[in-house]
């Protein structure tokens, strides 16, 4: 579809949770960076998970510092997803994961070799709706993707070039995209020489809507889990040539309402103090990456404003700013 974004449409401009209207949806929350943590706060959300379970996480690119720890993951399939696989798609850009041959060394050199690994594009790819949508009527997938019957969204949270942030959205929306027509929709105007000529709000809903197209094939069958560690500014797209980590740790967030996991995961990046917060909160809204939450709640993805749960003290409700009231800063 060849449309113009809608100017004005604040994706650099944060909304305070006092200024969200509608309907609320629950949200876990952990301190517990570990194995352990992490299984906890996904045995709160994965209710609807069943059948052939597919695993969406980002792999990296070859030695990236940055991505999910693998023994925290292989303990996670030893215990949840015992017949599960990792899945993911080949990449738009050349290099590390450009080709399935390619991809299958770096995900080797990266320790993921504990569970199946799914190039899902390996041997095609489909087409998937996308209702309602403002770019397109369809996303195009990686085939494999219609192998499973439920989908787990376990993101390593950090920045990201282009999106501002990299959460849930981003994880699906370019993760299970195609490497070749799938995000080249996302990313490049067709005709353009420049394959990444789409930025700031066009490219937050064209991400999203992608996004949409995979969560509405998996129905209830689908949830969040978001992990607040090692966030740089940069995606783990960039590997050994991340931005050095300077934002402190936080925790993991688990809700089956995928805006509600961004959302949470945003507010708690700002409720940190400006010199923690500062260098991903500039890269936030300079690409504007908040158009993905308004996006996706325009789209009818979830909702906004949630009920914060604290997992590691029974379950109290607690506020963003109560959350990361004893984070450590972060040392290089």
């Amino acid at each position: 579809m060849d449309k113009k974004a809608v100017p004005g449409t604040g994706g650099e401009k944060y909304i305070p949770i006092s200024e969200r209207h509608g309907n609320e949806s629950i949200v876990y929350f952990t301190r517990d960076l570990s194995a352990a943590g992490l299984i906890k706060a996904y045995e709160k959300v994965n209710g609807d998970i069943c059948g052939k379970v597919a695993v969406k996480l980002h792999t990296g690119e070859p030695q990236g510092p940055n991505i999910l720890p693998r023994e925290w993951v292989r303990e996670f399939f030893e215990k949840e997803i015992k017949d599960g696989a990792i899945v993911e798609t080949n990449t738009y850009y050349q290099g590390g994961r450009y080709t399935t041959e390619a991809h299958r060394k770096t995900i080797e050199a990266n320790g993921w070799t504990f569970a199946p690994v799914d190039i899902m594009d390996e041997f095609g790819t489909a087409d998937l709706p996308v209702e309602g949508g403002k770019w397109f009527d369809h996303m195009t997938v990686g085939k494999g993707l219609l192998d499973y019957d439920s989908l787990i969204a376990l993101t390593h949270f950090k920045g990201h070039t282009q999106g501002g942030f990299g959460g849930s959205n981003k994880n699906l929306g370019i993760g299970c995209a195609d490497g070749r027509i799938g995000k080249k929709m996302v990313h490049t105007t067709p005709g353009q020489p420049n394959m990444w000529d789409i930025k700031t709000e066009e490219f937050m809903e064209r991400m999203t809507e992608s996004t949409k197209a995979t969560i509405d094939h998996f129905g209830r069958n689908v949830t969040y889990v978001n992990t607040l560690r090692n966030m740089s500014v940069s995606c783990d797209c960039e590997g050994v040539n991340a931005a050095p980590v300077v934002t402190p740790n936080i925790g993991i967030i688990a809700s089956t309402d995928i805006l509600a996991a961004d959302q949470a995961s945003v507010d708690l990046v700002y409720a940190l103090t400006e010199k923690d917060h500062h260098d991903l909160v500039e890269r936030i809204e300079t690409r504007h990456g908040l158009r993905q939450l308004t996006y996706m709640k325009e789209l009818g993805m979830g909702n906004d404003r949630y009920v914060m749960i604290d997992l590691d003290n029974g379950g109290t409700v607690i506020t963003p700013e109560e959350a990361v009231k004893d984070v450590v800063p972060f040392n290089l």
